[in-house]
Formats: structure tokens, C-alpha cells, sequence
């Protein structure tokens, strides 16, 4: 049989008043990997020996490689964990590294400031793109080049604004905006150029959307209620041969 242990009040009052709760216990810096590491941890950092915190720093290394294995086709696995074992560590953990060793200021510094690309532009529909192409225009000489790359040029604008307002738009607009983008240097007001033809560029951007269209996964159709359609068979009534 087996006995049932005995427990005085003394023993059960401390077992009551000596409970760990969350709450009172500190703060995880990493807390994915769970309190029993950052006890380990803790214990890293007071011990005297610096030998011995070498050991034990690498033996939490390999622990917390354990407890992600899927870290191990990220670039850089082992100074990934390096790096969250001096985080975990409040950065006093004073052990020989592989790497260079993270410190707070580090940690702490803010990105700098993206340089973001016109915000309001006048003709959105063009996108900022085109008027990068522009200025790359603007900066070529004149020849063959540079005319063969205006015509690319224009003939994306006239693409771009078909998709995004009248069925048919005339090429001396296309032009119009395309010397006002390009600040005067791109003028082809008075040229015999031609661009292509509406109906042709509404084609490419309706053959473009169907695409799109197309790679989105669809819901699957619901059958409606009703009798199943079984498929007959012409010898289905046919009486069997004696």
C-alpha cells in the first residue's frame, strides 16, 4: 500500500508562504526562452571564475541552440545566440566571445532616417519611377539612345494613365506632361512621334489584370441541394442473355 505523507502545519505554512509568483519574480528579458535559462544565466554571471563562466556560457550556447533548432539555417546561428546571451545577461556576463561582444548603446541606437520619394506628386498616376526615368534622360546626350529611351518613356506614361483614367487619352497630353515632368529639356510637342495605340495598351493591362487575377487562390464552389447526377450506361436496361 502506499502511504500518504504527513505534513505538519509549520511545513504547509511555509510551503504557502513561500510560493514563486510571476509576478514578483524579474522581468524575462527574452522570455521565449523560458526562466530555468535565465536562472542558468544569473548563475553564470556571479560565479568568481572566469574559466569556469566560459564553460558555462558555452554550455548555455548550446542549450539555447537546442531549444531552437530551427535557427540553424539562419545566417549567423551562433552569433545570434551570442548576442541574446549578453541581452539575457543585462550585458553582465563577462566571458570570452567569438564574436563582437553586443553592447547596450548598441542595442539601444536608432535607425537613420529613411529618405522617403515625393510625397504629393502632381501626376500620381504616373508613379515616382517615371520621373527618376526623366531625369536619367535629361542626363544622357542626344542620339539614337536617348530618343529610343524617351519613347519607352512616353509610351509607359500613356500605359499608366489609360489604367487609371479615360478609355483613350491623345498623345499631345502624353507629350504635354512629359515636358512639364521633364522641366522644359523633353519636348516632342512638335515632333511626328506616335505612340502606341490606346486599344493595344488597354489589351496589355486587361491581359496583365486576368493574371492577377488568376494567381489568386479562388473559394471552392458549393454544390447546390439535390439529386446526385449518377451516369447511365447504354446497356444500363438491357436484359441479361439466357
Amino acid at each position: 500500500m502506499i502511504k500518504e505523507k504527513k505534513y505538519s502545519k509549520e511545513s504547509a505554512h511555509d510551503v504557502v508562504f513561500n510560493l514563486e509568483y510571476n509576478s514578483e519574480r524579474p522581468h524575462l528579458m527574452i522570455p521565449e526562452y523560458g526562466r530555468h535559462l535565465q536562472k542558468l544565466i544569473n548563475q553564470a554571471v556571479a560565479v568568481e571564475n572566469r574559466d569556469e563562466r566560459n564553460k558555462m556560457a558555452k554550455y548555455i550556447i548550446n542549450v539555447m541552440g537546442n531549444l531552437n533548432p530551427h535557427l540553424r539555417d539562419v545566417l549567423d546561428f551562433q552569433h545570434k545566440l551570442w548576442d541574446q546571451l549578453f541581452v539575457m545577461s543585462d550585458f553582465k556576463l563577462d566571458v570570452d566571445s567569438p564574436y563582437p561582444i553586443l553592447s547596450r548603446e548598441v542595442l539601444q541606437m536608432k535607425p537613420d532616417r529613411l529618405e522617403y520619394p515625393q510625397a504629393f506628386p502632381k501626376y500620381r498616376f504616373y508613379g515616382n519611377n517615371i520621373k527618376y526615368m526623366i531625369d536619367v534622360a535629361n542626363k544622357w546626350d542626344d542620339g539614337d539612345l536617348k530618343s529610343a529611351l524617351i519613347k519607352v518613356i512616353a509610351n509607359h506614361m500613356k500605359k499608366s494613365y489609360l489604367s487609371w483614367n479615360k478609355d483613350t487619352v491623345k498623345d499631345d497630353v502624353i507629350f504635354e506632361h512629359l515636358y512639364e515632368l521633364s522641366d522644359g529639356k523633353i519636348n516632342l510637342l512638335e515632333s511626328s512621334e506616335e505612340l502606341i495605340n490606346s486599344s493595344d495598351l488597354l489589351r496589355t493591362n486587361q491581359r496583365s489584370s486576368n493574371k492577377i487575377s488568376n494567381s489568386i487562390p479562388q473559394k471552392p464552389k458549393i454544390m447546390k441541394k439535390g439529386k446526385p447526377n449518377v451516369p447511365t450506361h447504354k446497356n444500363q436496361n438491357r436484359k441479361p442473355q439466357q
